[in-house]
């Protein structure tokens, strides 16, 4: 057993893990065990029966509001406490609120501060009183007629988006679908040969989200989709789906954190699409169960629900796993990276070839997640040993699936 996020050792009983009493109920919970030392060495406590009413004292006389806890002593004289995400966030230890950051546990800062306040309280960032109430809706009006045939909208069509209230007026999720607003929107960039060359960088923000995503839509349509003509029709061929980018896009504005001073940032290049959306995964579900589409938590529930009516979304917690299936044939998929602050998603271009054959499709994969790569690159990924994997690579190249640069040691492999 290490040390982890949810895990703490202390080798004896000091104020410090007051900190992690308080990151812990703050966020998902954990536990501390008292008697072993950093590096996982079993110590043991000399008086566990006192030590255990010195831990409790402790959270009960330093720790506000009081946490969920439970105190058991193992063998070997070890003592588990376990700490329970709580409801009554924050919970403050010396009037401060702390987080756990990998195996360390430090301060909260003052934006995660609000959060922690927020959530105490149940509520969402969407649902506070919008900074300017002095708002329009006509794209919102224009969209609800076009989608679900709503002829008559006026301040009821709006309480029952639960967009506005006869107290507080117009919530921060009014604001955003606003034809115009003090709100950050997606910031595009589509580079050329490498990085060094931008064709073009637009940004779209202080708008409705509703026309940033038409607008984000038909920029992707600019790069990503052409037309051919087969006999006397006109056939649109998409590089990338454009039903995978525009759940990517709908994800990333539903379910980014609003409070962050951020755009979102769409990263356009010849072989893929970059959607980096700020904020990670809200609380109460893990990455395994994002990426599975186990569990969905809606962090702007009201924004989905608008998305959902007007046809933008389909059955909410979906969107990755419709992402994943229209990319059953590809030989590339999709890619979804999460940490602490920002979740993103890689959209290659769609390569099918129906002649590769299932090893030569190992390889393939291994060669499309960098530009070049030689031999010793490839074959300690393979299960097949370097002699198969060289022979592999000749008859794809044989194929016009990949080209080879160089000779003898300094052959270099890349995707055609």
């Amino acid at each position: 057993m290490h040390e982890t996020r949810t895990v703490e050792f202390k080798e004896t009983i000091t104020n410090t893990f007051l900190k992690t009493v308080s990151a812990f109920s703050n966020y998902e919970g954990g536990a501390i065990f008292f008697g072993i030392d950093d590096n996982g060495n079993i110590k043991g406590i000399a008086d566990v029966k006192q030590s255990c009413l010195d831990i409790e004292n402790k959270i009960n006389d330093s720790i506000s509001p009081q946490p969920d806890y439970t105190l058991e002593v193992q063998s070997d004289n070890v003592i588990k406490l376990a700490v329970k995400s709580g409801i009554q966030k924050p919970y403050l230890y010396k009037s401060k609120a702390y987080k756990r950051n990998d195996t360390a546990t430090i301060e909260v800062d003052t934006l995660e501060l609000s959060r922690l306040i927020l959530e105490g309280k149940n509520i969402k960032f969407e649902q506070l009183p919008c900074k300017e109430q002095d708002l329009s809706f006509e794209i919102l009006h224009q969209k609800l007629k076009e989608s679900i045939q709503i002829d008559t909208f006026n301040i009821d069509t709006l309480k029952t988006l639960n967009l506005y209230d006869n107290v507080k007026g117009y919530n921060n999720a009014a604001g955003l679908l606003a034809d115009k607003n003090h709100f950050p929107g997606i910031d595009i960039v589509k580079f050329g040969e490498n990085i060094s060359i931008i064709q073009k960088r637009v940004t779209f923000e202080n708008k409705s989200i509703l026309e940033v995503y038409d607008q984000t839509i038909e920029t992707f349509r600019d790069y990503y989709r052409y037309e051919i003509i087969q006999g006397a029709e006109r056939k649109n061929i998409e590089k990338i789906p454009e039903a995978a980018f525009r759940e990517a896009i709908a994800n990333a504005l539903i379910h980014r954190a609003w409070d962050v001073e951020s755009q979102i940032r769409i990263l356009m290049f010849d072989d893929r699409i970059e959607i980096i959306s700020p904020g990670g995964l809200p609380a109460g579900i893990t990455e395994e169960e994002y990426l599975s589409g186990k569990l969905s938590v809606l962090r702007n529930r009201n924004l989905a629900n608008v998305f959902y009516r007007l046809g933008f979304v389909e059955i909410f917690g979906t969107g990755i796993t419709r992402i994943k299936q229209l990319y059953m044939d590809g030989l590339r998929k999709p890619d979804f990276e999460v940490s602490e602050n920002t979740i993103k998603i890689v959209l290659p271009v769609l390569e099918e070839n129906t002649n590769l054959t299932e090893d030569e499709r190992t390889v393939y994969k291994i060669l499309s997640k960098t530009m070049l790569k030689p031999i010793s690159e490839i074959a300690p990924y393979v299960s097949f040993g370097k002699s198969k994997t060289t022979q592999l690579l000749k008859d794809m190249s044989r194929k016009g699936i990949i080209l080879v640069e160089g000779k003898g040691r300094g052959t270099k492999y890349i995707i055609k």
